[in-house]
């Protein structure tokens, strides 16, 4: 039998998973114009690369919600994570436009169950009235990705074509997603809880108010944010000369500062709640997205736009998730966290397919569209503060007493 494991030892190993998850997904946005170039691809149909996955996200997680939460959550994440590294390896084998989306869809279908099982045992392990933190620790990796991971993904592809950077990946997720594994014990007590109160069927669960407002709060964030992120790399070197020897640098500097952010915003989520920290967080963000996107010729260099992006979408992102956390009860979290991740992930599918829709590559290979983009992302993101106020008071009305 397997010692006991530590919470912060918990964390650090779920962090671990998430960091080449979200590495995976990560560096395949910012390589788009290698592999267009490579694959005679055009540039404003990137978006499909980015939504072929997040679509296959969305659908996995849906099926998964039907049936994660009868598994012990260990022996769940290791068959996602290896299923998540195959998809990987594939696309780096990719030979045009269709074999490349359709090693995404591979990725994404395990990708998504990943992601929903990871924050579900972070969300067993961790009380309440330390999630926030913890959420912050684990989302940490999202910075370590732009820190360390995409910057050397991007040297990876210049140096050696973009077909490396799927492989490094893939060999590296499997090696971290193996050692987590071995190292976490069977996290089975989700399954000891179900008690007549929690054991809540699939149609209980969506005739829950709270449980609907998350949901449509979750999908308003992340269409907000990939209607413009698939595009941001070729935008930057297409429309403002942004050198691509620099691009590497532009992803190590803006995610320093990303995880300088979520060093402490977890713990102000703590002590003053989701609303009172994701409110300035999105005001911010949206003033960002408008000086970098909307205005011509962008209101600061593009590395001060970078660096703001980066910070104020994870400040904004831990507030939120910490919030979706504490909605659904414990043993019906793998369920309402797949669910979760299909919104998510549709969600993100739907804005990276509208942005390849509304933008345009012209003769001078310039993305013409953006301004159009970045004021449907504004729009998105102006609804996310109300329905974090409805969503917090409702979890705040619903838990009471109730161990969480």
């Amino acid at each position: 039998m397997k010692p006991a494991v530590s919470e912060r030892s918990t964390v650090l190993l779920v962090a671990a998973v998430q960091f080449v998850n979200i590495l995976d997904f990560m560096m395949v946005m910012p390589m788009g114009p290698d592999f267009a170039r490579a694959l005679h691809i055009p540039t404003s149909e990137l978006g499909l690369i980015g939504g072929s996955y997040t679509a296959a996200a969305s659908v996995s997680g849906l099926a998964g919600s039907l049936f994660l939460d009868r598994y012990d959550r260990r022996k769940a994440l290791a068959v996602a994570m290896f299923g998540l590294m195959a998809g990987t390896v594939m696309g780096g084998l990719a030979t045009g436009l269709p074999t490349l989306m359709a090693a995404r869809v591979i990725a994404g279908a395990f990708g998504g169950p990943a992601t929903s099982l990871a924050l579900s045992i972070i969300a067993d392990v961790i009380p309440p009235e330390r999630r926030g933190k913890a959420m912050g620790t684990v989302m940490t990796s999202f910075s370590i990705a732009s820190v360390l991971g995409v910057p050397a993904g991007l040297e990876l592809a210049r140096l050696g074509g973009w077909r490396m950077p799927f492989f490094a990946v893939g060999a590296m997720g499997l090696a971290l997603a193996a050692l987590a594994v071995f190292l976490l014990p069977p996290l089975r007590g989700h399954l000891d809880r179900k008690t007549d109160a929690e054991a809540v069927s699939f149609g209980d669960l969506f005739r829950r108010p709270v449980v609907l407002y998350s949901y449509v709060m979750t999908a308003t964030a992340m269409m907000g944010a990939f209607i413009l992120i698939p595009n941001i790399s070729a935008y930057i070197q297409q429309n403002l000369a942004y050198p691509r020897e620099h691009i590497g640098r532009l992803y190590l500097i803006g995610g320093c500062v990303s995880f300088g952010v979520l060093q402490f915003v977890g713990r102000l989520v703590d002590r003053y709640g989701s609303v009172r920290v994701g409110l300035p967080g999105t005001i911010t963000l949206a003033l960002v997205v408008y000086a970098g996107f909307v205005a011509v010729p962008p209101w600061f260099p593009v590395l001060a736009i970078f660096i703001g992006f980066m910070g104020t979408s994870g400040f904004r992102n831990v507030a939120f998730n910490t919030l979706t956390s504490k909605v659904p009860r414990p043993a019906e979290r793998a369920r309402f966290m797949s669910i979760q991740s299909a919104v998510q992930h549709a969600a993100s599918a739907a804005g990276a397919v509208l942005s390849s829709r509304l933008l345009v590559e012209n003769a001078a290979h310039r993305l013409e569209g953006m301004r159009t983009v970045a004021l449907v992302s504004i729009a998105l993101m102006s609804a996310l503060p109300p329905l974090m106020f409805v969503v917090e008071r409702k979890v705040a009305e619903a838990t009471g007493p109730r161990p969480s």
